[in-house]
């Protein structure tokens, strides 16, 4: 896949991506559908392959002992939620409306699948992992801690 440009909803920061994924997914863990509304549309990308335009308008927050998330400090646009703990992959989890052009990209998971209100649901089969899964495959260890 070509390279990906995005930005927040008033252009106040911008991104280039260098050779995104083609896949993203939905997280529906209870901190996602209260910072979106909904179920967080998302995709990872390596934070050294990304440039910013607008740094000093970004804002973050610690939400968890183990994560952060970052929006814009002029629109409120939420950015991307990032994993801190020590060893932490340096990667983004974006959110996919911030893309210029989304088109060709494969929505192919479903993660706190669990914690899904049942008044909605996605058409198709994907991927998926439950509350309990999620935390055994990326929440830090107490060493890690």
């Amino acid at each position: 896949m070509s390279d990906k440009t995005g930005g927040c909803l008033c252009g106040a920061v911008r991104f280039n991506l260098t050779d995104p994924t083609e896949r993203f997914g939905a997280c529906h863990c209870e901190m996602c559908r209260r910072w979106t509304g909904s179920a967080l549309l998302e995709f990872a990308h390596p934070r050294a392959a990304m440039t910013l335009e607008g740094e000093d308008d970004i804002a973050t927050r610690q939400t968890s002992d183990w994560a952060e998330r970052a929006w814009c400090a002029k629109c409120g646009s939420g950015l991307w939620y990032r994993l801190t703990y020590p060893g932490a992959p340096d990667e983004l989890q974006l959110p996919i409306g911030l893309l210029d052009d989304p088109n060709g990209m494969n929505f192919d998971s479903e993660i706190f699948i669990d914690c899904k209100p049942d008044s909605y649901a996605y058409a198709g089969t994907r991927n998926t992992m439950t509350r309990a899964e999620v935390f055994a495959k990326y929440a830090p260890s107490d060493e890690e801690t």
